[in-house]
């Protein structure tokens, strides 16, 4: 019974021993799977960690990549802008390039270039500006110190001067324009119409970019066309010369032509101007020619164009204008130049050919038909004007 006892009792510890070892076997699995996990977690969320960093600087460097591309490109527009403000000697070709670059600058939104000593009085070039706009921004001169890099300008309207559109100047930036030689000949401006605006130091920089190249040009295209005009005007008079003469009419000719567009002639000289010569000498005779130019500018319109032919002979060419505009320009003329003394020669007067431009002509066959008719003029009494005869 003993033996029995004993013997169930080995293996009761035995199974015990069994089952405990088998439970820590189980715990000990268990503890292992939950640190192969959680490891494995960390191992995943680590790794997610490195991908969402990788990417975020992939991201950031196409973006990098993205806005350099955009800035090349953009400094790339910029210098063919810059560059083909110079590749003209056209005056006004190259004011309207400038003005075209200085308002692709952000947030301009109209620009002006004053020339103070132009040919004919100041050149004042703009872009989006009105003429009344222009004519009240005191930009006239640059800045006379020489140190100075731009002026700001900033302004103020009336309180009872409503801006519901935002369409008023609220401020501009004037920087100089120099020639080659450093030497200051004008100003270019800039125009925001947005309240809060404020000019950076990079659109100042790029401001006097633009100006060190269009300053330059400009004085280059400013002088080609002073030479050329002193090559098409006539010494004596300041009128244009024959060879200016016969070049535009050629080309309005053409233009009247193709656009169905009117255009009439005057040819006129002095009656008896030889006699006056030899009354009151060669030089006195060029003073009458002189003053009488002076006199056919005074009358004549802004879009007529006066030359001295040669000599005493004298023409007008009248844009958009027919035979009534021509035969007025001439009494006109007669006007001007027979109710005063005109130098030594006292009173003069003239006699003209006129003509209106046909369908058949051409810039020789027109000028011929208005020198056929001055013939008769003088042919048939003088100090009169004789219309040309259609296909003469």
């Amino acid at each position: 019974m003993e033996m029995t006892l004993f013997t169930n009792s080995t293996t009761w510890i035995a199974v015990v021993s069994s089952v405990a070892a088998a439970a820590g076997a189980v715990v000990l699995s268990l503890i292992v799977f939950k640190v192969v996990l959680r490891n494995r977690r960390e191992s995943s969320t680590q790794l997610e960690r490195m991908l969402e960093a990788s990417n975020s600087r992939f991201e950031q460097m196409l973006e990098d990549l993205a806005h350099e591309l955009e800035r090349a490109q953009e400094e790339g527009r910029r210098s063919r802008e810059l560059s083909a403000i110079g590749s003209t000697i056209d005056l006004d070709n190259v004011l309207s390039r400038a003005l075209e670059s200085a308002s692709s600058l952000p947030l301009v939104d109209a620009a002006m270039i004053v020339i103070p000593q132009g040919e004919n009085g100041p050149v004042i070039a703009t872009l989006g500006l009105s003429p009344e706009e222009a004519a009240r921004h005191p930009v006239t001169a640059p800045p006379s110190d020489g140190d100075t890099r731009a002026v700001e300008i900033s302004y103020r309207y009336a309180a009872e001067q409503a801006d519901a559109n935002g369409e008023l100047i609220r401020g501009g930036l004037v920087v100089p324009l120099r020639s080659d030689g450093e030497e200051p000949i004008g100003t270019l401006a800039v125009f925001w119409r947005d309240g809060a605006r404020e000019p950076s130091e990079d659109e100042v920089s790029s401001l006097e970019d633009l100006a060190a190249n269009a300053g330059p040009a400009i004085e280059n295209a400013r002088r080609f066309r002073e030479a050329r005009n002193l090559a098409d005007l006539d010494a004596l008079t300041n009128l244009h010369n024959r060879r200016y003469f016969h070049d535009t009419l050629a080309r309005e000719v053409a233009r009247a032509q193709r656009y169905d567009r009117r255009l009439a002639l005057v040819v006129f000289d002095i009656d008896d101007f030889k006699a006056i010569n030899e009354r009151v000498g060669h030089l006195s005779g060029d003073s009458v020619l002189a003053q009488l130019a002076e006199r056919v500018r005074s009358v004549v319109r802004s879009a007529d164009i006066a030359c001295r032919v040669g000599g005493d002979e004298f023409a007008v060419i009248l844009p958009e204008s027919q035979l009534p505009d021509a035969e007025q320009l001439y009494r006109r003329l007669q006007f001007a130049v027979s109710t005063r003394p005109t130098g030594a020669a006292d009173r003069l007067h003239l006699s003209a050919g006129i003509a209106e431009l046909t369908p058949e002509d051409d810039a020789v066959s027109f000028f011929e038909r208005s020198d056929e008719a001055l013939f008769r003029a003088k042919e048939t009494g003088k100090d009169q004007a004789v219309a040309a005869q259609s296909g003469a």
